[in-house]
C-alpha cells in the first residue's frame, strides 16, 4: 500500500476557549506530531466551547489563530470562528479574518443550530465569498447522551442539510463524523446536499465508518481531519477498503479543489 501521499488536515486546534479562558494548545507539539505523520498544513481555529461569548472574546480567539498561523506560515493555516448571532459584526470579522489575516474560512461551533434562521446572513456571505464553513457537529444517540453533552443547540446532519438546501452555494463541512455519536444516521441525513462535505477527524475509528462515508457520499465530499486525534485519524484512511485514488482525493485534493473556489 502507498503510504507517502499528501495530507491536508482540515479539523484542527491551536487553541480553545472555555467560560472566558483562553487554553492554548503547544503549538510547537502540535507541528511536530504533524510532520512525524506527514501531514503538510493543518488547518486550525480557535472556538469558544463553553460560556457565553463576546465579541471581544471571538476576537481575541482569532488572534490567537493568527498568531499560530505567523508562526508556522506554511504549516498553519486559519479559519475564523464567529458567532452567528451578531450579525453584522460576525460578518465584519470573518471579512477582516480573510482579507486582512488570510484565513482560508469559517469555523462555527455550537452557539446556534445550523437550521436557525439566525446563521442565515452569515452563511450567505460565507457563499458569496466562496470559503469553506467547518461546522462542529453529532447526532447523540440518545436523549440521556444529549444531556451528558451539555449542547443544546449541537448540530447534525440533518440540520446541517436544511441550511445546504436553504443555501445552495455555501460550502459546509459536517466536522468529525468520527466524534459526535450516531455517524451512520449524520451520514445518510447528507447522502442529498452535494455542497456538504465531511470530515473524518474524532477519535471513532470503528469498522467501516470511511466506507460508508465514500459509499452514500462519493469519495469527493469526504475530507481528511484529525481533530487533534492524529495517529488515530491518518490510521483510518490509511487501514480503510480504499483505493489510492479515492485516498488521493480525501487526504488532500478535495480540499485543495475547495480552497481553490475562494473568490477575491
Amino acid at each position: 500500500m502507498k503510504e507517502d501521499f499528501r495530507k491536508i488536515d482540515v479539523h484542527s486546534h491551536v487553541a480553545w476557549m472555555t467560560n472566558g479562558v483562553l487554553k492554548k494548545w503547544n503549538t510547537a507539539d502540535l507541528v511536530e506530531a504533524a510532520d512525524k505523520l506527514g501531514i503538510e498544513k493543518l488547518l486550525c481555529s480557535t472556538p469558544i466551547i463553553r460560556g457565553p461569548s463576546t465579541m471581544e472574546m471571538i476576537r481575541k480567539c482569532n488572534e490567537a489563530t493568527y498568531e499560530a498561523m505567523k508562526e508556522y506560515p506554511d504549516k498553519i493555516l486559519g479559519y475564523a470562528f464567529v458567532d452567528p448571532g451578531y450579525f453584522d459584526e460576525a460578518i465584519k470579522e470573518v471579512e477582516r479574518c480573510v482579507n486582512e489575516l488570510g484565513m482560508i474560512g469559517v469555523k462555527l461551533y455550537n452557539q446556534y443550530r445550523a437550521d436557525e434562521p439566525v446563521v442565515l446572513p452569515l452563511i450567505r456571505k460565507t457563499a458569496e465569498m466562496q470559503i469553506p464553513v467547518l461546522w462542529h457537529a453529532g447526532h447523540p444517540p440518545s436523549p440521556e447522551e444529549a444531556l451528558k453533552w451539555g449542547q443544546p443547540r449541537v448540530s447534525d446532519g440533518m440540520h446541517i442539510a436544511i441550511l445546504a438546501k436553504r443555501v445552495p452555494d455555501a460550502i459546509l463541512i459536517n466536522g468529525h463524523i468520527g466524534g459526535g455519536g450516531d455517524w451512520e444516521w449524520s451520514i445518510k441525513a447528507l447522502r442529498n446536499v452535494p455542497n456538504v462535505y465531511v470530515d473524518t477527524s474524532g477519535s471513532v475509528v470503528d469498522e467501516g465508518m470511511i466506507e460508508m462515508c465514500v459509499k452514500y457520499l462519493g469519495a469527493e465530499r469526504v475530507l481528511f481531519g484529525t481533530d487533534l486525534s492524529m495517529e488515530a485519524g491518518v490510521g483510518k484512511i490509511l487501514g480503510a477498503n480504499l483505493t489510492n485514488e479515492q485516498r488521493e482525493l480525501i487526504f488532500w485534493k478535495n480540499i485543495e479543489n475547495i480552497l481553490r473556489r475562494r473568490k477575491t
